[in-house]
């Protein structure tokens, strides 16, 4: 019993130096993983490999990270593999899509994503979205009482695209009459829809450098306007365009609205898997925090047309937090909507 006891006691105290190890001391020359859900070349890989290059350096002990690309089902292969399998030490963080939050929220039965997205500990966005819609001037239907009065026609690439998903909602709730054209392979041609007048406008999901700049030209010239924009906030270019949120024309409207938003919030997230050690993850998102403001990464980014419109990882945890408590008669409406 003596000699058992001594056993004990000896594993205790080998045991002792590896959980008590610093956040610095586990870091210390550590390699890090970053697994993003897009393919090599995408936006979201973009950031990603942005984050990788500044990052470690505001992480105690001086890490380095590399890229793990895992495309596939729109970013629930790489969510699924973060929230199951991949190392919850600290070593490996991820990038994920903005929609992935809500999967599971409008698609409850949806067996391929297994993973809560509460339980993710996220580090933050790198980028809020904003949509905007377009319209052609010609279409003479600038306000919601025009888009009322006649139907115009916008581009779309799908109907699960928020392309199709906004317009869906306008019409629901404001009583527009936005016929929505599918079937265009990207938001490039979609505006070249806009600018052939194939259609009188785009209601767009996210505002890029390239989405800009392919409209902009066409703004200046007179030929479209920025009408309406789509997310919680006005974007600082268009300060004078109110959004869907501010325009709803009741609570439930609004409610609505600001659950189908919270994916603009989220941007382009990234997480850290759930049962991270706790000094780890105040570790990582101090350093995220930090690469937000470092003016290195913000010169690359700006270098690269990357906007940088940080948000911080406790307000999208709080965000999802009260999403997936919605009452369920809410829940059930935004559901029949997006679908």
């Amino acid at each position: 019993m003596k000699r058992l006891a001594l056993c004990l006691c000896a594993l205790l105290t080998t045991a002792l130096p590896a959980a008590a190890q610093s956040a610095g001391e586990f870091y210390k020359g550590r390699k890090m993983t970053l697994i993003t859900s897009a393919s090599v070349g995408g936006g979201y890989d973009q950031y990603a490999r942005l984050l990788s290059r500044h990052m470690p350096k505001h992480i105690e002990g001086g890490p380095s990270m590399i890229v793990q690309n895992m495309p596939g089902a729109e970013g629930i292969k790489a969510a699924n593999y973060l929230y199951v399998a991949a190392a919850t030490d600290g070593s490996v963080i991820g990038g994920l899509q903005r929609n992935t939050g809500l999967a599971k929220f409008y698609h409850p039965d949806n067996s391929n994503a297994q993973f809560d997205a509460r339980k993710f500990i996220w580090l933050g966005s790198t980028q809020q979205e904003i949509g905007f819609f377009l319209l052609r001037n010609a279409a003479q239907a600038s306000d919601i009482e025009k888009l009322r009065a006649k139907e115009i026609t916008v581009s779309s690439t799908s109907r699960n695209s928020p392309s199709s998903i906004y317009p869906r909602l306008l019409n629901a709730l404001f009583g527009t009459k936005i016929r929505v054209i599918e079937g265009y392979d990207g938001s490039q041609t979609a505006l070249l829809a806009v600018e052939r007048a194939e259609v009188d406008g785009h209601v767009s999901g996210g505002t890029s450098a390239n989405f800009r700049a392919r409209f902009r030209p066409w703004e200046k010239a007179g030929q479209v306007s920025v009408i309406m924009q789509l997310g919680m906030e006005r974007d600082d270019e268009y300060p004078n365009v109110p959004t869907a949120l501010e325009l709803a024309p009741n609570a439930e409207a609004r409610a609505i609205f600001e659950i189908a938003f919270v994916e603009q919030v989220m941007g382009r997230p990234f997480v850290i898997p759930p049962n991270a050690p706790a000094d780890r993850v105040a570790v990582l998102r101090a350093a995220f925090d930090k690469t937000m403001t470092d003016k290195d990464f913000l010169e690359e980014a700006a270098k690269q047309g990357a906007e940088i419109n940080p948000v911080t990882g406790a307000r999208i945890n709080e965000l999802l937090d009260r999403v997936y408590m919605a009452p369920p008669a809410l829940a059930q409406r935004v559901r029949a909507l997006v679908q």
